[in-house]
Protein backbone atom coordinates (compact mmCIF):
# COMPACT_ATOMS: atom_id res chain seq x y z
CA UNK A 1 0.00 0.00 0.00
CA UNK A 2 1.13 3.53 -0.78
CA UNK A 3 0.29 5.93 2.08
CA UNK A 4 -0.28 9.64 1.60
CA UNK A 5 1.56 10.36 4.84
CA UNK A 6 3.61 8.60 7.49
CA UNK A 7 3.80 10.16 10.95
CA UNK A 8 6.73 9.05 13.12
CA UNK A 9 6.28 9.57 16.88
CA UNK A 10 3.47 9.28 19.43
CA UNK A 11 3.74 12.43 21.51
CA UNK A 12 1.44 15.48 21.39
CA UNK A 13 2.86 16.53 18.01
CA UNK A 14 2.35 13.18 16.33
CA UNK A 15 -1.14 12.67 17.72
CA UNK A 16 -2.26 16.20 16.80
CA UNK A 17 -1.11 15.58 13.24
CA UNK A 18 -2.76 12.16 13.19
CA UNK A 19 -6.15 13.56 14.20
CA UNK A 20 -5.94 16.28 11.55
CA UNK A 21 -4.77 13.80 8.92
CA UNK A 22 -7.83 11.63 9.53
CA UNK A 23 -10.21 14.58 9.36
CA UNK A 24 -8.62 15.66 6.07
CA UNK A 25 -9.01 12.12 4.73
CA UNK A 26 -5.32 11.46 4.18
CA UNK A 27 -4.41 7.78 4.12
CA UNK A 28 -1.91 7.82 6.95
CA UNK A 29 0.52 5.44 8.60
CA UNK A 30 1.15 6.31 12.26
CA UNK A 31 4.27 4.67 13.74
CA UNK A 32 5.09 5.07 17.43
CA UNK A 33 6.98 2.95 19.91
CA UNK A 34 4.60 4.34 22.56
CA UNK A 35 2.35 7.31 23.26
CA UNK A 36 2.90 10.44 25.33
CA UNK A 37 6.49 11.49 24.74
CA UNK A 38 8.67 12.81 27.57
CA UNK A 39 5.68 13.93 29.62
CA UNK A 40 4.75 10.38 30.63
CA UNK A 41 7.12 10.66 33.60
CA UNK A 42 5.48 13.80 34.98
CA UNK A 43 3.18 13.40 37.98
CA UNK A 44 1.24 16.58 37.32
CA UNK A 45 1.12 18.63 34.12
CA UNK A 46 -0.57 21.99 34.67
CA UNK A 47 0.05 23.74 31.35
CA UNK A 48 -1.71 21.41 28.90
CA UNK A 49 -4.29 23.87 27.65
CA UNK A 50 -7.88 22.93 28.43
CA UNK A 51 -6.94 20.62 31.29
CA UNK A 52 -6.23 22.08 34.73
CA UNK A 53 -3.98 19.24 35.84
CA UNK A 54 -3.19 15.81 34.42
CA UNK A 55 -0.56 13.14 35.02
CA UNK A 56 1.79 12.16 32.23
CA UNK A 57 0.38 8.64 32.14
CA UNK A 58 -3.18 9.93 31.82
CA UNK A 59 -2.14 12.38 29.10
CA UNK A 60 -0.58 9.52 27.14
CA UNK A 61 -3.79 7.50 27.40
CA UNK A 62 -5.88 10.48 26.33
CA UNK A 63 -3.66 11.07 23.31
CA UNK A 64 -3.94 7.45 22.20
CA UNK A 65 -7.71 7.40 22.76
CA UNK A 66 -8.18 10.62 20.79
CA UNK A 67 -6.20 9.32 17.84
CA UNK A 68 -7.93 5.94 17.75
CA UNK A 69 -11.35 7.59 18.06
CA UNK A 70 -10.73 9.52 14.84
CA UNK A 71 -8.53 7.01 13.02
CA UNK A 72 -11.43 5.14 11.36
CA UNK A 73 -10.17 3.67 8.07
CA UNK A 74 -7.78 6.57 7.40
CA UNK A 75 -5.05 6.24 10.04
CA UNK A 76 -3.26 2.90 10.32
CA UNK A 77 -1.80 2.90 13.85
CA UNK A 78 1.38 0.83 14.29
CA UNK A 79 1.95 1.10 18.05
CA UNK A 80 5.02 -0.64 19.44
CA UNK A 81 7.07 -0.35 16.24
CA UNK A 82 10.35 1.56 16.04
CA UNK A 83 11.50 3.29 12.85
CA UNK A 84 15.04 2.32 11.91
CA UNK A 85 15.43 4.16 8.58
CA UNK A 86 13.78 6.48 6.09
CA UNK A 87 15.04 6.47 2.51
CA UNK A 88 13.89 7.91 -0.79
CA UNK A 89 12.87 5.38 -3.43
CA UNK A 90 13.40 5.51 -7.20
CA UNK A 91 9.73 6.40 -7.61
CA UNK A 92 10.22 9.62 -5.64
CA UNK A 93 8.31 8.26 -2.67
CA UNK A 94 9.79 7.35 0.71
CA UNK A 95 10.42 3.95 2.26
CA UNK A 96 9.94 3.84 6.04
CA UNK A 97 11.54 0.77 7.57
CA UNK A 98 10.68 -0.31 11.11
CA UNK A 99 11.78 -3.22 13.27
CA UNK A 100 8.67 -5.02 12.00
CA UNK A 101 8.23 -4.12 8.34
CA UNK A 102 8.68 -1.62 5.51
CA UNK A 103 6.13 0.90 4.23
CA UNK A 104 5.92 3.20 1.21
CA UNK A 105 4.64 6.75 1.60
CA UNK A 106 4.34 9.97 -0.39
CA UNK A 107 5.24 12.26 2.53
CA UNK A 108 6.75 11.99 6.02
CA UNK A 109 6.18 13.99 9.20
CA UNK A 110 8.84 13.39 11.86
CA UNK A 111 7.61 14.01 15.41
CA UNK A 112 9.99 11.57 17.13
CA UNK A 113 10.95 13.92 19.98
CA UNK A 114 14.14 13.69 21.98
CA UNK A 115 15.54 12.12 25.12
CA UNK A 116 16.80 14.25 27.99
CA UNK A 117 20.36 13.67 29.14
CA UNK A 118 20.21 12.25 32.64
CA UNK A 119 21.98 13.46 35.74
CA UNK A 120 24.32 10.52 36.26
CA UNK A 121 25.79 10.91 39.75
CA UNK A 122 25.53 8.73 42.86
CA UNK A 123 22.06 8.82 44.39
CA UNK A 124 20.33 10.28 41.34
CA UNK A 125 18.64 7.22 39.84
CA UNK A 126 16.29 6.38 42.77
CA UNK A 127 15.30 10.06 43.10
CA UNK A 128 14.20 10.50 39.49
CA UNK A 129 10.76 12.17 39.68
CA UNK A 130 11.10 12.29 43.46
CA UNK A 131 12.73 15.69 43.35
CA UNK A 132 14.85 15.35 40.23
CA UNK A 133 12.95 16.50 37.15
CA UNK A 134 13.57 17.57 33.58
CA UNK A 135 10.64 19.86 32.79
CA UNK A 136 10.07 23.19 34.52
CA UNK A 137 6.94 23.97 32.54
CA UNK A 138 5.43 20.61 33.58
CA UNK A 139 6.64 20.22 37.16
CA UNK A 140 7.75 23.67 38.31
CA UNK A 141 4.54 24.61 40.16
CA UNK A 142 4.89 21.49 42.32
CA UNK A 143 7.90 23.16 43.96
CA UNK A 144 6.21 26.43 44.91
CA UNK A 145 7.77 27.96 48.03
CA UNK A 146 10.72 25.54 47.97
CA UNK A 147 14.47 25.86 47.42
CA UNK A 148 15.55 24.37 44.11
CA UNK A 149 18.63 23.99 41.92
CA UNK A 150 19.05 24.12 38.15
CA UNK A 151 21.87 22.13 36.54
CA UNK A 152 23.10 23.71 33.31
CA UNK A 153 24.47 27.09 32.26
CA UNK A 154 23.01 27.37 28.77
CA UNK A 155 19.86 29.10 27.55
CA UNK A 156 17.69 26.18 28.68
CA UNK A 157 19.12 26.38 32.20
CA UNK A 158 18.57 30.12 32.54
CA UNK A 159 15.10 29.97 30.98
CA UNK A 160 14.19 27.22 33.45
CA UNK A 161 15.51 29.36 36.31
CA UNK A 162 13.41 32.30 35.09
CA UNK A 163 10.27 30.14 35.20
CA UNK A 164 11.06 28.81 38.65
CA UNK A 165 11.70 32.26 40.14
CA UNK A 166 7.99 32.99 39.74
CA UNK A 167 7.04 30.57 42.51
CA UNK A 168 10.12 29.03 44.20
CA UNK A 169 11.64 30.36 47.40
CA UNK A 170 15.16 30.37 45.92
CA UNK A 171 16.92 29.12 42.80
CA UNK A 172 20.59 28.16 42.52
CA UNK A 173 22.02 27.51 39.07
CA UNK A 174 25.12 25.33 38.79
CA UNK A 175 27.19 25.53 35.58
CA UNK A 176 30.17 23.33 34.78
CA UNK A 177 32.09 25.96 32.83
CA UNK A 178 33.76 29.17 33.88
CA UNK A 179 31.49 31.08 31.49
CA UNK A 180 27.73 30.80 31.06
CA UNK A 181 26.60 29.75 27.57
CA UNK A 182 23.24 31.52 27.66
CA UNK A 183 22.51 34.83 25.93
CA UNK A 184 23.99 37.80 27.87
CA UNK A 185 20.60 39.55 28.08
CA UNK A 186 18.99 36.45 29.57
CA UNK A 187 21.83 35.96 32.04
CA UNK A 188 21.65 39.56 33.25
CA UNK A 189 17.87 39.50 33.62
CA UNK A 190 17.83 36.25 35.61
CA UNK A 191 20.77 37.03 37.88
CA UNK A 192 19.34 40.39 38.96
CA UNK A 193 16.53 38.59 40.78
CA UNK A 194 17.27 38.61 44.54
CA UNK A 195 16.08 35.01 44.87
CA UNK A 196 18.65 33.83 42.31
CA UNK A 197 22.33 32.95 42.48
CA UNK A 198 24.67 31.04 40.19
CA UNK A 199 27.77 28.95 40.80
CA UNK A 200 30.38 28.54 38.07
CA UNK A 201 32.82 25.64 37.58
CA UNK A 202 30.45 23.50 39.60
CA UNK A 203 30.65 19.72 39.50
CA UNK A 204 27.74 17.84 41.03
CA UNK A 205 29.14 14.92 43.02
CA UNK A 206 26.07 13.38 44.61
CA UNK A 207 22.40 13.89 45.35
CA UNK A 208 20.89 13.06 48.71
CA UNK A 209 17.52 11.92 49.93
CA UNK A 210 15.58 8.90 51.10
CA UNK A 211 12.07 8.81 49.66
CA UNK A 212 12.44 12.34 48.32
CA UNK A 213 15.31 14.66 47.46
CA UNK A 214 16.86 16.65 50.30
CA UNK A 215 19.96 18.14 48.70
CA UNK A 216 23.01 17.84 46.49
CA UNK A 217 26.76 17.83 46.98
CA UNK A 218 29.02 19.80 44.64
CA UNK A 219 32.52 21.21 44.40
CA UNK A 220 34.10 24.07 42.50
CA UNK A 221 37.31 26.11 42.53
CA UNK A 222 36.11 28.32 45.37
CA UNK A 223 34.56 25.70 47.64
CA UNK A 224 37.84 24.10 48.69
CA UNK A 225 36.10 20.77 48.83
CA UNK A 226 32.65 19.20 48.68
CA UNK A 227 29.81 21.50 49.69
CA UNK A 228 26.24 20.44 50.44
CA UNK A 229 23.34 22.45 49.06
CA UNK A 230 19.95 21.73 50.67
CA UNK A 231 17.25 21.77 47.97
CA UNK A 232 13.94 20.01 47.50
CA UNK A 233 14.08 20.05 43.70
CA UNK A 234 16.69 19.69 40.97
CA UNK A 235 15.85 20.72 37.40
CA UNK A 236 18.29 19.15 34.95
CA UNK A 237 19.04 21.13 31.78
CA UNK A 238 22.19 19.53 30.39
CA UNK A 239 20.89 18.96 26.90
CA UNK A 240 18.94 16.33 25.04
CA UNK A 241 19.46 13.87 22.22
CA UNK A 242 16.98 14.25 19.33
CA UNK A 243 15.60 10.99 17.93
CA UNK A 244 16.76 11.63 14.37
CA UNK A 245 19.36 8.93 13.76
CA UNK A 246 17.02 6.99 11.47
CA UNK A 247 17.11 9.86 8.95
CA UNK A 248 20.82 9.51 8.21
CA UNK A 249 21.86 12.32 5.87
CA UNK A 250 18.44 12.63 4.26
CA UNK A 251 17.71 16.10 5.69
CA UNK A 252 19.77 18.94 7.08
CA UNK A 253 20.53 18.67 10.80
CA UNK A 254 22.13 21.05 13.28
CA UNK A 255 25.36 20.17 15.07
CA UNK A 256 23.11 18.85 17.85
CA UNK A 257 21.29 16.51 15.41
CA UNK A 258 18.09 18.58 15.45
CA UNK A 259 16.14 18.75 12.20
CA UNK A 260 16.35 22.18 10.56
CA UNK A 261 12.85 23.35 9.60
CA UNK A 262 11.18 26.36 8.02
CA UNK A 263 9.22 27.87 10.95
CA UNK A 264 6.42 28.98 8.59
CA UNK A 265 5.64 25.50 7.29
CA UNK A 266 7.80 23.02 9.28
CA UNK A 267 9.29 21.79 6.00
CA UNK A 268 12.77 20.28 6.15
CA UNK A 269 15.54 20.71 3.58
CA UNK A 270 14.12 17.82 1.52
CA UNK A 271 10.79 18.22 -0.24
CA UNK A 272 8.27 15.71 1.09
CA UNK A 273 9.56 15.60 4.67
CA UNK A 274 8.31 17.81 7.51
CA UNK A 275 9.16 17.79 11.22
CA UNK A 276 7.70 19.19 14.45
CA UNK A 277 8.36 19.07 18.17
CA UNK A 278 11.49 18.41 20.20
CA UNK A 279 13.39 16.78 17.33
CA UNK A 280 13.53 20.12 15.48
CA UNK A 281 15.66 23.25 15.83
CA UNK A 282 12.64 25.25 17.04
CA UNK A 283 13.48 27.83 19.67
CA UNK A 284 11.00 26.56 22.28
CA UNK A 285 10.09 22.96 23.07
CA UNK A 286 6.85 22.35 24.94
CA UNK A 287 3.83 20.10 24.46
CA UNK A 288 1.47 22.85 23.29
CA UNK A 289 4.04 24.26 20.88
CA UNK A 290 4.82 20.81 19.49
CA UNK A 291 1.14 20.10 18.86
CA UNK A 292 0.66 23.48 17.17
CA UNK A 293 3.70 23.08 14.95
CA UNK A 294 2.53 19.61 13.92
CA UNK A 295 -0.88 20.97 12.92
CA UNK A 296 0.89 23.68 10.93
CA UNK A 297 2.93 20.99 9.19
CA UNK A 298 -0.17 18.91 8.48
CA UNK A 299 -1.90 21.87 6.82
CA UNK A 300 1.15 22.33 4.59
CA UNK A 301 1.34 18.60 3.82
CA UNK A 302 -2.30 18.63 2.73
CA UNK A 303 -1.65 21.52 0.34
CA UNK A 304 1.45 19.74 -0.97
CA UNK A 305 -0.47 16.55 -1.68
CA UNK A 306 -3.35 18.39 -3.36
CA UNK A 307 -1.33 20.89 -5.36
CA UNK A 308 -2.38 21.07 -8.99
Amino acid sequence: MLYDLTIIGGGPAGVAAGVYASRKRLKTLFVAKDFGGQSTVSEGIENWIGTIKISGIELAKNLENHLRAYAEDMVDVKSGETVVSVTKSETGHFLVKTDVGEYETKTVLVTAGSARRKLEVPGAAPLEHRGITYCASCDGPLFAGMDVAVIGGGNAGFETAAQLLAYCKSVVLLARGSEFKADPITIKKVLTNPKMRAIRNAEVLEVKGDRFLTGLVYKNDESGGPQELPVQGIFVEIGSTPATEFLGNLVKLTEYKQIVVDPKTQQTSLSGIWAAGDCTDGLYHQNNIAAGDAVKALEDIYLHLHAK
